[in-house]
């Protein structure tokens, strides 16, 4: 798949694509990344990008008109130019929030998009109304431009491409994946069995593989109780909670 990012900043990627385990999604091709430089499509000495709000107020907005040439150059240089199935994403507060789903999803579709990597106070509305097809947002806080939501929408695609990640099977078992029911993961240990006065839990000493199943069930079944009810009442309403991880519920404190 392919992703055309226009940035102000295309220095910020290249960083990012060279280290960890996602590289190989790039190396590979499996993902690929193309990077436009904005100010290359505004026009003028200074080649600016932005100007003052109409109406007045602070900060500077982006103009439309280097961000259109952009869109086009892209969808003209792009193979499948033709097909009006390209997609172009603003990241904006307004967006849907991004989630292990939609990871999942971009990652099967393979069709990638065109990434618009906003600056200062915003983006002409005329140029979202014209081009932009979908908006993603991270979270609910504002960051100084769109690069980093960029990176982070690459790295969950690029992660769940075959072969990237060292055992396939890892990425089944992140939070959020509907193989752990949509639930937090459980707590991890490693060696030694004691550090610091603090041992590793009995269960996943044992060897005993169904203890330790249930082990790690229950705990992932605490830590989303306490750090995100949300995912345990979106768990039960889909009817993925089974008659013991209930009854296990209902013995916590306060359930």
């Amino acid at each position: 798949m392919r992703f055309d990012i226009i940035t102000l900043f295309p220095e910020l990627f290249a960083p990012f694509m060279t280290a960890g385990v996602t590289r190989r999604a790039f190396e590979s091709g499996q993902v690929q990344v193309r990077l436009w430089q904005l100010r290359d499509f505004a026009e003028g000495q200074y080649r600016r990008v932005d100007d003052r709000p109409f109406g007045g107020g602070p900060g500077m907005v982006m103009l439309a008109e280097p961000l259109a040439r952009c869109v086009e150059a892209i969808h003209a240089n792009r193979a499948d130019a033709q097909n009006a199935q390209t997609l172009v994403v603003l990241f904006s507060p307004a967006g849907r929030k991004f989630d292990h789903g939609m990871a999942e999803h971009w990652a099967a579709a393979g069709q990638g998009a065109i990434l618009v990597c906003g600056r200062y106070e915003g983006i002409d509305q005329r140029f979202i109304n014209a081009y932009v097809t979908h908006q993603i947002s991270l979270g609910d806080f504002v960051l100084s431009g769109g690069e980093i939501a960029a990176l982070a929408l690459l790295d969950a695609v690029a992660r769940l491409q075959p072969g990237v990640l060292h055992d396939a099977a890892s990425s089944q078992l992140d939070s959020f994946n509907p193989a752990l029911d949509g639930l937090l993961d459980s707590p991890h240990y490693t060696r030694p069995e004691a550090w610091r006065g603090a041992s590793a839990p009995q269960a996943l000493l044992s060897g005993h593989h169904a203890h330790i199943q249930r082990w790690r069930r229950e705990q992932s079944l605490a830590l989303t109780a306490a750090a995100r009810p949300d995912l345990i009442a979106a768990a039960r309403a889909a009817g993925r909670l089974n008659a013991q991880d209930e009854a296990y519920l209902r013995g916590l404190s306060g359930l």
